[in-house]
């Protein structure tokens, strides 16, 4: 355990809990510091193949510590940038973490814990307790860096109906948005299943393609075929590849 967060690693998974249960796991200056840091660490550590992330008590992350908002009035600006991009640093890292990432969102993910969950490749929502919303228009703020990773997820037509009416939302209706992949009643569980599943697969191909969604979602559809021609080659020469080749044509 690491003050604001509990990592464990079993059977080449890795389960980080944001560890502020008595302010819903609300995000703090240690706590983002310490969260970008395991993150950084699990990047480098081979035996790990996929990785979830959940909340300690009955909340997932209810976003930024209201405490700590209050000070940001005596910020000077470059406090405030500084603190801005430490915030976006955190996304980033999860965002192009290169192996699969799993938000088991246990209760209320409410704006920076949506944009923490938006992160993830798959979103596994507790179908009675999760619930989701991006608040900060309701206090004349901006859910300014949470909603790249928003609207990539679910477009900009379900992004524009969830910033801008600051409604929070329940699992069922995030799961019709397409944010929320999959509802559970055994959330650790299905979340720990899906990420076995996943790192059965061979580490170079899921990390290539996680690679690869990022980038072409960038580029025009003529660059974008240029740049999986590139990784196609690649990916036809790794081992991963002819092993995995070998064993499917034995097996047929």
């Amino acid at each position: 355990m690491t003050g604001m967060l509990k990592y464990t690693k079993k059977n080449n998974i890795g389960l980080i809990m944001l560890n502020r249960p008595e302010k819903r796991n609300a995000f703090h200056p240690e706590l983002i510091k310490s969260l970008t840091e395991k993150l950084i660490e699990i990047e480098s550590d081979n035996e790990v193949k996929a990785l979830v992330l959940s909340g300690e008590g009955k909340s997932f992350s209810a976003g930024a510590d209201l405490e700590y908002l209050n000070k940001l009035n005596s910020f000077s600006t470059l406090k405030n940038q500084n603190d801005s991009e430490n915030l976006g640093q955190m996304f980033l890292h999860l965002y192009n973490l290169s192996k699969p990432t799993i938000a088991a969102v246990n209760g209320a993910a409410i704006a920076g814990g949506s944009g923490l969950a938006s992160c993830c490749d798959f979103v596994i929502a507790d179908r009675q307790n999760a619930k989701f919303g991006y608040s900060e228009i309701n206090i004349g703020f901006l859910p300014a860096i949470v909603s790249i990773f928003l609207v990539k997820k679910i477009g900009e037509g379900p992004a524009k109906q969830m910033l801008l009416s600051g409604e929070i939302i329940h699992a069922q209706r995030a799961y019709e948005l397409g944010f929320v992949n999959s509802l559970s009643d055994n959330l650790l569980i299905d979340a720990f299943s899906l990420a076995e599943k996943l790192s059965a697969n061979p580490s170079s191909s899921m990390s290539m393609t996680k690679r690869m969604i990022h980038e072409i979602s960038n580029l025009g559809v003529e660059n974008a075929v240029k740049y999986c021609i590139n990784l196609n080659t690649i990916a036809r020469t790794s081992d991963d590849f002819k092993y995995g080749l070998e064993k499917f044509l034995n097996k047929n």
